[in-house]
C-alpha cells in the first residue's frame, strides 16, 4: 500500500515537463514571450523577403541580420545593468510599448506603398534595440519567480516557446506573403505585439536584488560585470561558444530565402516551411530537455547541442534537394535547443545574485556578435555563392568549438549554482 501511495504521488510525465507553469506569474510571462518571439521571427522572414524583392542582392539581404543583431552587441551590457538597477516590469512595458508603436508605423508605410529598403533596416534596428535592452530582465525575472531549483525547467520551457515561435513565425510569415504580401504579415505582428504589451504591463513582477552597488557609477558597475565574468571559467567558456554560434551558425537564416528560390526552386510558402523545420527540431529538443529531471551537466548539453547544430548546417549546405534540406534543418534545430536552453541557465547558475543581470548583459554582448557573422556571410555569398558561405561557416564553427572544448574541458563538469546569503533587509522581508 505504501508503495502504491508513493507511486501515485509521483508527477506524471506531462506534469514534470510543464511544472513551471504552476506559477501563474511565469505562465503569463511565458505567453508574452512566445508572442514576442513569434513576432521577431516573422519580422526577420518578412524583411528578408521584402529586401530580396526590392534589391535582389544577397549582401543587402544579409544586412537584415546585421541590423537585427547589432543592437545586442552595442546595448546588451546596458540591458544587463538595467536589469540590476531598474524595476524590471517597467522596463519590459516600455520596450514592448515601443515595439507596438514601431510595428504600427511600419504597417502604415506598407499600406501606403511607401516602403524603401532603409525603412526596413530602421524598423529592424528599433526592434533589435528593444530586444537588447529587455532580454536580461526577462531572463532574470524567471529566476526571481522560480529560484535556482526551478530555473532549468523554466528556461527549458522558455526555450520551448522560443523554438515553437521559430517554427510558427517563419511558416506563418511565408504563408501570409503568399496570400496577402508582407502587409498582411505585419498586421499579425502588430496585433501580437499589442497583446504581449498588455500582458507585460499588467503583470506584477518582483523587483530584482538591490544592493549597494546601485549607488556606484555606471562605469564601475559595468567594469564589475566584466571582472566577474573574466574570473569564472564556466561563464567564459559559455561566452566563447555563444560567440562561435552567433557569428558562424545563425547568420545562415538570412540566406534561406536565396537558397529556397535559386537552389531549391521553391516559393515563399515552402521557404517558410523550410525555416519552420528548424523550429520544429528545436521544439522537439526543448521538450526533451524540459522533461529531464536532475539535469546537472548543463555544459555537456550546451556543447553537444552546438556541435549537432553545426553538423546540420554543414549537411544543409551540401543539399540540392528540398526533401534533404528539410531534415537537415530539423537536426540543426534540435541542436540549437540544447544550445539555447542551456546558454542562459549556465550563466544564471554560475553568477551570483548581485551580478546576475550584468552577467546576462555580457552574454547579450556575445549574442550581439552575430552582425559580424552576417556581414561575413553576405560578403562571401555576394563574392562567391551563398552555398559556399554557409559551408565555410559550418566547418569553421566545428573547428573552433573543438578547440574551446580541448582548452577548457572543465566546462562540461557538473554545474554548481552560486548562492548568496540574503542581506538583512531581504531576510526581514
Amino acid at each position: 500500500m505504501a508503495g502504491s501511495a508513493s507511486r501515485s504521488r509521483r508527477p506524471v510525465p506531462t506534469q514534470r515537463v510543464f511544472r513551471a507553469f504552476a506559477n501563474r506569474g511565469y505562465l503569463r510571462l511565458w505567453v508574452a514571450n512566445f508572442l514576442i518571439f513569434t513576432s521577431r521571427w516573422m519580422q526577420i522572414t518578412l524583411m528578408t523577403w521584402l529586401v530580396l524583392e526590392l534589391t535582389d542582392s544577397p549582401f543587402l539581404v544579409a544586412l537584415v541580420g546585421f541590423f537585427s543583431s547589432a543592437p545586442m552587441f552595442l546595448l546588451g551590457l546596458l540591458g544587463g545593468l538595467l536589469a540590476d538597477r531598474m524595476q524590471r516590469q517597467r522596463l519590459l512595458s516600455l520596450t514592448q510599448g515601443t515595439n507596438v508603436v514601431a510595428s504600427f508605423l511600419f504597417l502604415l508605410l506598407l499600406g501606403a506603398d511607401l516602403v524603401e529598403v532603409w525603412h526596413a533596416y530602421a524598423a529592424i534596428v528599433l526592434t533589435g534595440s528593444c530586444w537588447a535592452l529587455d532580454t536580461p530582465s526577462r531572463r532574470a525575472i524567471v529566476y526571481d519567480l522560480l529560484g535556482a531549483d526551478g530555473i532549468t525547467n523554466a528556461l527549458a520551457l522558455d526555450s520551448v516557446g522560443m523554438n515553437a515561435s521559430r517554427m510558427c513565425g517563419p511558416a506563418l510569415a511565408g504563408l501570409l506573403i503568399t496570400l496577402g504580401g508582407v502587409t498582411s504579415g505585419y498586421v499579425v505582428i502588430t496585433v501580437a505585439c499589442s497583446i504581449a504589451w498588455v500582458l507585460l504591463w499588467s503583470l506584477p513582477l518582483p523587483q530584482g536584488v538591490r544592493t549597494a552597488r546601485q549607488q556606484q557609477s555606471l562605469g564601475r558597475n559595468l567594469l564589475e560585470g566584466f571582472r566577474h565574468v573574466r574570473g569564472n571559467r564556466t561563464i567564459k567558456a559559455t561566452l566563447y561558444i555563444t560567440v562561435v554560434m552567433n557569428v558562424l551558425l545563425f547568420p545562415y537564416v538570412q540566406m534561406v530565402p536565396i537558397i529556397a528560390r535559386d537552389v531549391l526552386h521553391v516559393d515563399a510558402a515552402l521557404m517558410g516551411a523550410l525555416q519552420a523545420a528548424e523550429g520544429l527540431g528545436a521544439l522537439i529538443g526543448a521538450v526533451l530537455i524540459a522533461s529531464a529531471t536532475n539535469l546537472n551537466y548543463h555544459g555537456r548539453v550546451f556543447a553537444g547541442g552546438s556541435l549537432l547544430a553545426l553538423l546540420g548546417l554543414c549537411a544543409f549546405s551540401m543539399s540540392r534537394w528540398y526533401i534533404v534540406s528539410l531534415p537537415a534543418l530539423l537536426f540543426l534545430g534540435m541542436g540549437t535547443a540544447g544550445f539555447g536552453a542551456m546558454q542562459s541557465t549556465i550563466i544564471i547558475l554560475a553568477a551570483g545574485d548581485a551580478m546576475r543581470g550584468r552577467a546576462l548583459g555580457v552574454l547579450s554582448i556575445a549574442i550581439g556578435t552575430g552582425p559580424f557573422g552576417s556581414l561575413l556571410m553576405g560578403a562571401l555569398a555576394s563574392a562567391i555563392h551563398p552555398v559556399f558561405a554557409i559551408r565555410m561557416h559550418a566547418l569553421l564553427g566545428i573547428v573552433l568549438l573543438a578547440c574551446i572544448m580541448v582548452l577548457m574541458p572543465s566546462f562540461i563538469d557538473r554545474t554548481q549554482p552560486v548562492r548568496v546569503s540574503p542581506t538583512p533587509r531581504q531576510a526581514r522581508n
